[in-house]
């Protein structure tokens, strides 16, 4: 039961996460498509600001999840969060 709460939480944060670095692209984009915005954050180097930036909604989720006493699920969301960290500064320092 306790693995199963913090795999869903793990998932919500990775969606969150996504949700949250497409947000970034559409705000902070050229009016390209995500696809394209995508390689150029990874080019210029400014990719790691925009998952930074989609990492805030986790922030909401987390605490959404404190709220509604589901502390199983927020930590879901930091293993999340965590995992995406990880993934990103590979990435940026390859």
């Amino acid at each position: 039961m306790i693995k199963k709460e913090v795999f869903i939480g793990f998932i919500v944060g990775l969606i969150a996460n996504a949700i949250g670095f497409i947000i970034a692209i559409l705000i902070f984009g050229n009016g390209e498509d995500i696809a394209t915005a995508y390689r150029q954050s990874l080019a210029q180097g400014f990719f790691s600001k925009l998952v930074s930036m989609g990492a805030l909604l986790n922030l909401v989720v987390f605490f959404m999840f404190i709220k509604q006493r589901r502390d199983y699920r927020a930590r879901g969301v930091i293993m999340a969060t965590i995992v995406v960290t990880i993934t990103t500064f590979l990435l940026n320092y390859n």
